[in-house]
Formats: C-alpha cells, sequence, structure tokens
C-alpha cells in the first residue's frame, strides 16, 4: 500500500521546542527540532507543521487537541504522551518509543510507525486511514470501536491487542505474531491471517483442530 509521504521543506530551521511557550498561538513550521526535552507539560492545541524532530523526549506531556502534519519523528520518546482528539496527517514515526501514548478520537491519516513501540498505546475511538505500522511492537495496544480503513501490519506483535467493536475486514494481519487476541468472531470477518493463525483463533474460541 502506498501513502502520502510527510511533505517536508529542503531547508528547515533550526528551532527549540520550548519556544511555543512565549507564542499566543502555538505554531511550528518549517522548522528542525533536535535533542529537545519536553516532559511532565501540558500545551493544548499545538500545530506543526513542515518539521523533522530528532532525538527528543516528550514524556508526560499533555498534547490534547494537537495538529500534526507533514511531520517525521526520529529517535523520540512520547511514552505516556496524550494526544487525544488529535490530528495527524502524513506523520512518520521511525525508531521511536510511544509506550503508553493516548490517541482517543484522533483522526489518524497517512501515517507510518515504523520499528517503534506501541505497547499498552490507546487508539480508541479513533480514525485511521492509510496507517502502516511496520516492524513494530504493538502488545497490549487497545484498538477498542475504531475505524479502520486500508490498515497494515508488517511483521508486528500484536499479542493481546484488543480489537473489540472494530471491524478488521480487508486488515492482513498474516505476517504479525501474537499469542491471544480480543476480538469478537464477527470482527474477524474477511481478516486476512495466515494458515496457523487460523488455527490459533480456532482454538481461541473453544475448537479442537486435528492433524
Amino acid at each position: 500500500m502506498k501513502i502520502d509521504i510527510p511533505k517536508i521543506s529542503p531547508v528547515l530551521t533550526e528551532k527549540r521546542f520550548t519556544d511555543i511557550f512565549f507564542e499566543e498561538d502555538p505554531l511550528l513550521e518549517m522548522c528542525e527540532i533536535t535533542g529537545a526535552e519536553f516532559t511532565n507539560e501540558v500545551v493544548e492545541r499545538v500545530r506543526i507543521y513542515d518539521a523533522v524532530i530528532k532525538n527528543c523526549q516528550f514524556n508526560q506531556t499533555d498534547f490534547e487537541n494537537i495538529e500534526l502534519t507533514d511531520v517525521r519523528f526520529e529517535n523520540c520518546d512520547l511514552s505516556n504522551v496524550n494526544l487525544t482528539k488529535s490530528s495527524i496527517h502524513r506523520v512518520e514515526f521511525i525508531h521511536c518509543k510511544l509506550v503508553g501514548c493516548e490517541f482517543p478520537e484522533s483522526s489518524i491519516g497517512n501515517v507510518r510507525f515504523d520499528d517503534s513501540t506501541l505497547n499498552l498505546a490507546a487508539f480508541g475511538n479513533a480514525k485511521l486511514e492509510k496507517v502502516i505500522f511496520n516492524e513494530s511492537v504493538l502488545t497490549n495496544v487497545d484498538f477498542y470501536n475504531c475505524k479502520f480503513k486500508k490498515i497494515e501490519f508488517n511483521r508486528c506483535d500484536l499479542n493481546e491487542a484488543n480489537f473489540e467493536q472494530t471491524t478488521l475486514k480487508g486488515i492482513d494481519i498474516s505476517s504479525s505474531s501474537f499469542e491471544t487476541l480480543t476480538v469478537s468472531l464477527e470482527s474477524l470477518k474477511g481478516c486476512k491471517v495466515s494458515s496457523y493463525q487460523a488455527i490459533q483463533f480456532a482454538s481461541l474460541i473453544g475448537l479442537v483442530v486435528k492433524e
């Protein structure tokens, strides 16, 4: 699946993340931010456009209602960051840590999570369209009541992920691994799985598969 990649300017201005505290309208655009430590802060309705953010720490920060467009995060720690009701479009998370990150009620489109860790992340009631999870760890991730459209899970760890009230029709999880999932039989209709996974699902619903 092809997705739209971030449209990032070839020349960016170096800025500090703390600069947004001095603006009435917290906006960062056409910039590169490296090595920032912006933890345990509360900044609502931040807008970040056309930016590269590298080697930064945002642990425990509240970015509710943030708007991210054309942004690439590299080697950043966003553990336990609040991104509730956010708008995230044409964004890449590369080698990032998003443990416990919260995305409820967000709009997420043309986004790629590459070689990232999303254990315990929460996407409840979010809309995801054209999103690729590539070689990422998503154990105990909560996708409760999400709207999926053109989603890929490529060689991911999905163990104990929750897909309750989320239809997986047309979603291919055959290259990913798990021991158990929370998902209803109704939601599984049309999901693409490997033959081994089919046996796993059979055992989860109490069937005994004879060889």
